[in-house]
């Protein structure tokens, strides 16, 4: 007989503990290099870092940055965009997409989503697009890719960049071709609990454009060209050296882990497909579950539920950004993106990480099964 819920160990929404127990060695070792190099911004470790992951993901150039914000940000800005242009972004993201346009004093142009697999519906797109349309941004959401052949036939078609933010898509692919990898720059976040997390902020602006490339170089480092001399008004917005070599370790493991993560949400969808609405998966996109997130018309029951019986889950996103305060100038109110709210109502993560065992899934599924 199991015991009762209250006794049982909580399962974490993510557990990073027991993804750092399984590469403890490696990560020690590779901090101990930094430490004793004393390269502590900007030395041989990011460079590394920057050489094997621009080689994973199949492009010429990874920038290592502070954070995926200002990944973001600074992809922008190196693409020239600024006051009075517009971008166009997913009104379903999390709401760095959208403050990194208004960082560079740009707008944001919300396109609504796809109920299948949440990911920025392109037969709205061209709607959107204006004279000031100066990029399009999509979002791969949850770990899965947006329909970049529609994407990229628009951008041609509008003479218009496209910046992907991947924020959540380290390793997916759409046709065989790496996410961060189509348009003029990809960017990256390395949050701790992203499928590739540093152990603390970090971020990442990959391209295949020497031109771009050396801009955002020296965009997220003053603006330097060399030392004391600036060709642009930079920031300081650098990938720390520590974290450069915590995520070259974890980048050798990083396909591993996602093959985990796909095996854990095909248990999961296999099990719950009679009780929920399970993620639906692109055939062309090979998801990577950042996130596993079902829907329930009861989640607020179910979240309570779960709870109760130890089980950790998340809600991502539940207020969209044209319904937040900080958005209240685009003069969005309710019913404007009818199914980015729908799913705000709805969606639930699920406890979604490499190192799942058998045990917490069977409880997760066991769980959702006595209530639904």
């Amino acid at each position: 007989m199991s015991s009762s819920p209250e006794k049982q160990a909580v399962i974490p929404f993510v557990d990073l503990k027991a993804q750092y127990q399984s590469i403890r060695n490696e990560v020690r070792a590779e901090i101990d290099r930094v430490l004793e190099s004393t390269q502590f911004v900007l030395g041989d470790a990011v460079e590394q870092f920057e050489r094997d992951f621009a080689s994973y993901l199949g492009v010429q150039h990874a920038i290592g940055v502070a954070s995926g914000l200002d990944a973001l940000r600074i992809a922008l800005e190196g693409a020239g965009i600024g006051a009075g242009d517009e971008v166009i972004i997913p009104a379903n993201t999390f709401i760095a997409t959208a403050l990194a346009i208004s960082g560079t004093g740009a707008k944001p142009v919300l396109v609504d989503c796809r109920e299948d697999t949440y990911e920025i519906d392109t037969t709205l797109i061209e709607r959107a697009i204006t004279t000031n349309t100066k990029a399009i941004m999509p979002v791969h959401l949850y770990g899965q890719s947006a329909d970049m052949n529609a994407i990229m036939e628009i951008a041609e078609a509008h003479n218009v960049p496209v910046i992907e933010d991947a924020a959540q898509a380290h390793g997916t692919t759409f046709q065989n071709k790496k996410c961060g990898s189509f348009g003029l720059a990809g960017c990256f976040s390395f949050y701790p609990g992203k499928n590739l997390g540093a152990y603390g902020d970090g971020g990442a602006i990959v391209t295949n454009s020497d031109e771009f490339a050396d801009r955002v170089r020296r965009l997220r480092n003053y603006g330097q060209q060399e030392k004391y001399v600036h060709l642009d008004k930079g920031i300081n917005s650098r990938l720390d050296t520590i974290q450069a070599s915590v995520l070259s370790v974890k980048l050798k493991h990083l396909d591993r882990w996602n093959q985990a993560r796909r095996s854990h949400a095909a248990v999961y969808s296999d099990a719950l497909s009679n009780n929920l609405i399970v993620p639906t998966i692109d055939s062309r996109s090979s998801h990577i579950f950042h996130l596993y997130v079902v829907r329930t018309a009861n989640r607020e029951a179910m979240q309570k539920h779960l709870h109760s019986h130890g089980i950790q889950t998340g809600i991502h996103y539940p207020i969209p950004i044209h319904l937040q305060q900080a958005y209240k100038e685009l003069g969005h109110g309710h019913g404007a993106f009818p199914v980015t709210e729908k799913l705000a109502d709805e969606i639930l993560s699920l406890p979604m990480f490499a190192e799942l065992t058998p045990d917490q899934l069977d409880r997760v599924i066991d769980a959702i099964s006595s209530r639904a």
